[in-house]
């Protein structure tokens, strides 16, 4: 899709392409903005690189750095343990909310809704009023991928209907390598879920690793009327001894086509949770996945976040003013 491309040719295609009629334009909470507002979502940061830091300490940092929401990981070795969520969830987003910043989303492993940490988890988000939530991931075995798909969705019915008697939004993540990593995975069994309840937390990072030239545009398109939330990060290809491998990055330094894409999110009325992740090496700093070892090389990893925050608020200003 062209940066000149009007409001009114994006809701055409969209149209066109069979995705527009399924759900509203936005499948968020929140209203849809005029054309040529500026973005009302929350730039928030994935608590994941920094897990060492406390509640306290990752709430001043985020905001210092210019975040406006944190991203809380709720699952294993993450900032708060899935069987103590009852006790410690609470005590946390007190804890980040009183830093002036909000907890719009969690991300968990939660994958049916008969896992015993399902019900503790949605019942206290949903009393917290955390109104997304990103589940885990359902693996091919690429033995009956027809079968396997079908028993991924059934999983993935149940935790919706359970995430809604608590008031809680599901988006699931399109990530490389899983079931749903391209869109048309998750589509057909997406089209059966009520769109407020149930929609996409929309990678480009890996629409474009799994999708190249176009594929990240299809399932960009596909996705839109239903993305819950965005996750942020980029990568390129690289050749090593060892064949092509996909390389994470700085925002911005890679192949990923963020002006593009958040032209296409503003037209498409989003105004959703945005989680920064840094999952590149930050060298000297990071052992893998940009997850910091020390206290001292937290404060570097988050030097490395307001960089890429900064970069994303200049594209996405320019995206959600000119759209």
């Amino acid at each position: 899709m062209e940066e000149e491309l009007s409001r009114r040719k994006f809701l055409q295609v969209s149209s066109a392409a069979g995705i527009a009629a399924a759900a509203p334009i936005s499948a968020s909470s929140q209203a849809a903005a005029p054309a040529g507002s500026s973005f009302r979502g929350v730039l928030c940061l994935f608590s994941k690189p920094v897990p060492q830091m406390n509640w306290s300490e990752l709430a001043r940092a985020a905001k210092s750095a210019g975040f406006g929401g944190i991203d809380l990981t709720v699952r294993k070795r993450g900032h708060v343990m899935p069987e103590r969520v009852k006790q410690d969830l609470p005590k946390a987003v007190e804890t980040i909310r009183q830093e002036g910043l909000e907890v719009p989303m969690i991300t968990t492993e939660l994958l049916a809704a008969d896992n015993p940490a399902a019900e503790p988890i949605l019942t206290t988000a949903g009393k917290l009023s955390i109104t997304f939530l990103k589940p885990g991931y359902y693996h091919y075995k690429f033995v009956d991928v027809r079968k396997e798909l079908e028993e991924a969705a059934d999983k993935f019915r149940g935790l919706v209907g359970l995430a809604e008697k608590y008031g809680v939004q599901v988006g699931y993540h399109n990530h490389a390598g899983y079931i749903g990593a391209p869109v048309w995975d998750m589509a057909k069994v997406m089209d059966t879920l009520d769109p407020k309840w149930a929609g996409y937390y929309f990678d480009l990072q890996h629409a474009t690793g799994e999708g190249g030239i176009a594929g990240w545009k299809i399932d960009a398109l596909l996705a839109m009327p239903r993305i819950k939330m965005l996750a942020v990060k980029d990568m390129y290809w690289k050749k090593t001894d060892r064949g092509w491998s996909d390389t994470d990055c700085p925002l911005g330094l890679g192949m990923c086509h963020y002006s593009e894409f958040l032209k296409m999110s503003a037209l498409g009325g989003f105004h959703g949770p945005v989680s920064l992740h840094l999952e590149y090496e930050i060298p000297g700093v990071s052992s893998r996945e940009g997850i910091a070892l020390t206290r001292a090389k937290a404060d570097d990893v988050m030097i490395a976040a307001k960089r890429d925050l900064d970069y994303l608020k200049s594209v996405l200003g320019k995206a959600y003013e000119s759209a």
